[in-house]
Formats: C-alpha cells, structure tokens, sequence
C-alpha cells in the first residue's frame, strides 16, 4: 500500500507499505481521506517532540472498514470516523474521565501509526459508525470539529457573549461557526489571509484582515469600548500573543487553542491589572467527538467550504507545500 511517512525535517516520502495485520480487538479501514493538520505540519517541520522517522502520518481521517476480529458489533463496509486518541485508563485524568489529557496519552498519527496510507488498522473502540448523510471527503473534519466543540464548551462562553477569534485556520473559523449557532452576539475573526478570510465571512463572522486594519480598534467599535467577552487565541504567534490581552474586556477569559512552537511573552502586569483570566484547551473529548458526528449527520453544521484542495496521495509534496504558505488554502485532504 501507497503511504504518507516522515523521514525528518522537511522529508516526506511516499513510500510502499505492507497492509497492516490486524489482531485482536482491531479493524483494518480503507483509508477515504485524510486531512493535514496544524500537527502534521509541526512533524514536518521537525518541531513536534513525540514523533519519530519512519511515522505514518495523519490523525484527520475517514474510511470503510475492510476487515475485522471476530466479536464486534461492526461489520465490513461500515463508514467509520476515527478518534484518533488513545489513554491508558489508569492515570489520574482518566480515572475522573479526563481520557483527552490523559498523561500517557497517544494519537494516530502522532506516537501511532495513522491515516495517510491506504489503509491503517485501528483498535475497534476508536471507530465510530458514519451514515450516509456525512460525505466521505466531510467525514475527515470530524476530529478538528471536535476540538473546536470543546474549545467552545471548556471556555466560559454564554449566550449572548461577544467573541474574537485569532486566526482563521479551519480550527479557528470552526470555533466561530460553534460560538454563531450556539447564540454569540457578535465574533470577530482576524487572519492576513483574504481567502480565508472570504470564507469566515460566509459563516456569518465579521472579518478584519490584520494587514489592512487595526483589530483592536474593530473588537473596540464592535463592542461600544468593552472588548469581547471571551477571545480564543488560534493563531500561535507573538503578534496575536499581545492582541489577545488588548481584545478582551476586563474580567474576560482568553481561550489558548494554539501550540506555540516558540513560548510567547505574556503581559501578566495587563492581565493582573484587569482580572482577565487564561485558559487552555487540549484536543476533545468521546463527548465531544460524538457531538461532531451528531452535527454533521443532522445538518446543523455546513463545513464543505472549509475544503479548500482534494489531492492524490501522489501530490503529497504540493500539499503540503500549500499548506505551509497557508494563504490560499484551509483545509487540504489527501484522497486515497
């Protein structure tokens, strides 16, 4: 089988793999699609700390079971999502049923073999069936639809909440898609990108293009001198860094959904000074993976514009190439 494997900084190789054997407790899923990540790029770069040469990548992905163990309520030709998360159900964060910060916690595509390949074998309690009202090329923005649900849920966002957002990554406008439908007033989403930002502006978010206006000044006008009530930092730069102090309304919470590759400088003297308070966010979780899939099969979430490119597996150099220069491009699925 044809697969996506890292081969250090910046080396990709598109190699030719024997299809897994699966054992017990497992299935084998013919791959669909598979999404590249903000992750998969911190891999490429040479930055993310857990994964080795040799890796499969991809966590973002969909696809058709082909074979199964015995014993298992799923059958062969079920459409399945993965979550791609796996906890060792022992550590403390597990025990409280915390398994998404679970402190030896693993993920496809990451410590695990994952789903840019053909076919990947997946343990059975990670697949989720799919019905024929999610599109297989959809069904691999399941897992980044989920960690923006629990973006939104972890925060301390209410109805009728003014929210900012700091980059219009596919995570970034999915936690503005989530704040509309769940009752924001206004969100305001930032990038220096004009085609996604042309894409927010379909969702209903009021955009600013921070190369041509000053964001502060358009969360300060949107708000009648506030700020917002909650601003999600999405973006991972030191620029953003600082707007999100400046953005927020005294006694707000900023929201960190970024992985900083390089530790920004926090002004804790602004913060303190206005009793704003910081949280983070870490992937998601069964919760709010099942959410996800709830959305997509009833409708209630429209994320077929957030696909910007569908490639060959063989076009692996060009997309993530578009994805690295990232202003014209969100989310790119590799079709297999």
């Amino acid at each position: 089988m044809k697969a996506i494997t890292y081969a250090g900084k910046e080396q990709l190789l598109l190699e030719e793999l024997s299809v897994p054997q699966i054992t017990t407790d497992e299935a084998l899923v013919k791959v669909k699609y598979g999404g590249i990540c903000g992750t998969d790029m911190m891999i490429y770069a040479g930055v993310h700390p857990r994964a080795k040469t040799s890796l499969v990548m991809g966590h973002e992905f969909s696809g058709e079971i082909t074979k199964i163990s015995s014993g298992s309520s799923f059958k062969i030709g079920d459409k399945v999502a993965i979550n791609p998360i796996r906890y060792c159900n022992e550590c403390e964060p597990c025990r409280l049923g915390n398994y998404h910060i679970c402190e030896n916690l693993k993920y496809i595509g990451i410590d695990l073999q994952g789903g840019f390949a053909e076919y990947a074998k997946i343990p059975i309690e990670n697949l989720h069936i799919l019905s024929d009202k999610v599109k297989e090329d959809e069904a691999a923005l399941i897992e980044p639809l989920a960690v923006a649900i629990h973006t939104v849920r972890r925060s301390q966002f209410k109805v009728g909440d003014n929210v900012t957002i700091l980059g219009a990554g596919p995570i970034g406008i999915l936690i503005g898609i989530i704040a509309k439908i769940s009752g924001a007033t206004e969100v305001i989403i930032s990038d220096v990108s004009k085609y996604r930002l042309e894409v927010a502006e379909t969702y209903g978010l009021i955009t600013v293009n921070s190369m041509e206006m000053d964001l502060i000044e358009k969360v300060k006008m949107t708000t009648k001198g506030v700020g917002s009530d909650v601003v999600f930092e999405v973006a991972g730069n030191q620029i953003t860094a600082n707007q999100m102090i400046s953005a927020i309304k005294t006694q707000g919470e900023i929201m960190v959904v970024s992985v900083y590759k390089k530790a920004p400088i926090i002004d804790l003297a602004k913060m303190h000074f206005r009793e704003l308070s910081l949280s983070t966010t870490r992937c998601f979780s069964p919760k709010d993976f099942e959410a996800a899939i709830k959305f997509m099969e009833e409708g209630r979430i429209d994320i077929s514009r957030l696909i910007s490119h569908r490639l060959p597996i063989e076009s692996f150099k060009e997309g993530f190439e578009l994805v690295k220069e990232s202003k014209n491009s969100l989310k790119l699925l590799f079709e297999l």
